[in-house]
């Protein structure tokens, strides 16, 4: 493994023209004695596109002899309820690889995805929206992430029909929450060299729930005196990132205004096929497609076997980074990037018309 890691590197190096130019270290990453052993990682498909877009992380996986073994769970989105299994996984393994799990639409069971961001308080979701080389967008120079507080607001899920024809919806916004969503970001942005952070919100009407989550965020940002701090309507933000996306860099926000300016930013900087994320928690963290829009597809992109898997892909380097595997990451990002720049292998909403397994075998062809 050593000697192949090292034979890649050289050929890099060798070619200082290439995008893909390993950077120069003067010091080389040193893991501790035992941060070798592989690591067992929760695998949930999902609905839809969900199975041929993990299938080809496995795939990607295997290739790279990346030290991660999958636990694979079948779990829909029609059920009830996360099995308890699946739960008492992801606890153990502290770590999960999830495809998109589609939710009802007004009525049906209660969405899969809060029920397992609540019972492991997996509080955090990041969704990076950058700029991707080899696909031309309308606007450059965007490198965005948007971290969003996963537990409450709108998603609380408490509505109740106080009389026929009359529902009531809450709002839970409390400062607990609200200050480490906060600490979050601004830590985010600390150990990730960010110069600014912005809150979004609508306290201009919401003056007591939003005002909450803006007196929480103005408290935190006064132990960061390096990191710029700035306020937005989420209106005014819209209008904003639509218009000038590249004023913003790290993005902290509400439940619902985060899904909403996560799945925009997207969007702009390239699509929801490209965007990584992750949700993570004191003790556990999950990783799946960043943006929300098309996670789960559509029957005609299944039947295809036409996914775009990069997203995913994308998400398994976070996933290896945040299991202290650098060195894997580097390799499955460089060669993701690789081949979206060639441009020879793409999926139809990438401007191609390639098979979720040909991105794949491109992929594998580019790590070697």
């Amino acid at each position: 493994m050593a000697r192949r890691s090292a034979s890649m590197l050289s050929r890099l190096l060798a070619n200082p023209s290439s995008p893909f130019t390993a950077p120069s270290r003067s010091i080389t990453y040193m893991p501790r004695p035992g941060d070798g052993a592989p690591r067992i990682v929760t695998l949930i498909p999902g609905d839809g596109i969900g199975p041929l877009v993990t299938g080809a992380v496995e795939q990607v996986m295997e290739a790279m002899h990346a030290p991660v073994h999958f636990e694979r769970y079948e779990v829909r989105g029609n059920m009830r309820k996360v099995p308890e299994e699946v739960i008492e996984s992801v606890k153990r393994n502290k770590v999960c690889l999830k495809g998109g799990l589609a939710t009802p639409v007004g009525g049906g069971v209660s969405s899969l995805n809060m029920q397992l961001r609540k019972e492991l308080d997996i509080y955090a979701s990041l969704v990076n929206c950058i700029n991707v080389p080899g696909l031309v967008t309308r606007h450059e120079n965007v490198d965005i992430v948007v971290i969003r507080e996963n537990t409450e607001g709108e998603y609380s899920g408490l509505e109740h029909e106080v009389v026929p024809g009359v529902v009531e919806s809450l709002k839970v916004i409390t400062k607990f929450c609200s200050e480490r969503i906060a600490r979050y970001a601004f830590e985010y942005a600390y150990l990730n060299n960010r110069k600014k952070v912005t809150a979004v919100h609508k306290a201009n009407i919401m003056k007591l729930a939003d005002g909450l989550f803006l007196e929480s965020c103005r408290e935190v940002a006064k132990k960061y005196s390096g990191i710029t701090y700035n306020e937005i309507i989420v209106d005014n933000c819209c209008m904003q990132l639509v218009a000038k996306p590249e004023q913003f860099d790290v993005m902290v926000t509400p439940n619902l205004y985060g899904n909403l300016i996560a799945n925009t930013a997207a969007g702009i900087a390239g699509g929801t096929g490209v965007m990584p994320g992750g949700n993570v928690g004191a003790e556990h963290a999950i990783f799946e497609q960043g943006a929300s829009a098309g996670n789960v597809g559509n029957d005609k992109i299944v039947e295809q076997k036409k996914a775009n898997p990069v997203a995913l892909l994308l998400s398994s380097a976070m996933m290896l980074r945040h299991l202290r595997f650098p060195t894997f990451a580097d390799r499955l990002e460089t060669a993701v990037k690789q081949v979206i720049q060639e441009g020879k292998c793409r999926t139809k909403d990438l401007g191609g018309d390639c098979t979720t397994q040909e991105v794949v075998d491109a992929v594998i062809a580019a790590l070697e």
